[in-house]
């Protein structure tokens, strides 16, 4: 499935003109618009998760609000980052987060 976006003319918020916006994901170029959160350019561009629970379960966002935590990853070298709160800014480098894996005790 493609970037599913609401045409500007259509969205009941009335954004301002906001301009287009490139991000690196895992080696990859995303495009959003100026003003989305990391979590709404990755969910645009199709990525409904993008790390794994500690039992191998798919995690991306959950809350959107940041209470949750499962929408975690790296922006700039900044780990555990909210995805849900961060908002994107033109050039950022973004890692999903490596699978949590713990043995249990």
């Amino acid at each position: 499935m493609g970037p599913q976006r609401l045409p500007v003319a259509q969205d009941p918020v009335a954004p301002r003109d906001s301009g287009p916006l490139t991000i690196t994901v895992d080696g990859a170029q995303v495009t959003g618009q100026v003003g989305q959160t990391v979590a709404g350019l990755l969910l645009g561009a199709g990525h409904v998760s993008w790390r794994t629970s500690r039992t191998g379960r798919p995690r991306g966002v959950f809350c959107g609000i940041g209470v949750c935590f499962d929408c975690l990853v790296t922006v700039n070298d900044i780990p555990d980052v909210r995805a849900c709160q961060r908002r994107a800014t033109e050039g950022d480098v973004v890692s999903t987060e490596p699978p949590t894996r713990e043995t249990p005790a």
